[in-house]
């Protein structure tokens, strides 16, 4: 494992180490992770399926709160809910 001490800059800027850039280039896009008390950088390239279906869940869910937080939520039973579910 590889250590190595950077710091944040005012505008939340963080320099990554040269000795730790090997196999990123600039403009690669790159996942952050936030884990409790850890921050987990990722390729994006290097994603698996599931975290990128994970990741697209979340977007989702979120995009839902912030409609039913407007009051733009929509009402059904529990099986028209599943059905719905299911076509996404």
């Amino acid at each position: 494992m590889d250590i190595a001490i950077t710091k944040m800059s005012s505008k939340g800027q963080v320099v990554i180490p040269v000795e730790m850039r090997k196999g990123f280039c600039e403009g690669d896009k790159i996942v952050v992770i936030q884990n409790k008390k850890q921050l987990i950088l990722k390729k994006a390239t290097h994603l698996d399926e599931n975290l990128k279906e994970d990741l697209e869940f979340a977007r989702r869910t979120e995009e839902a709160m912030k409609r039913i937080e407007a009051g733009e939520g929509i009402k059904m039973d529990f099986d028209d809910f599943v059905d719905k579910i299911k076509k996404w």
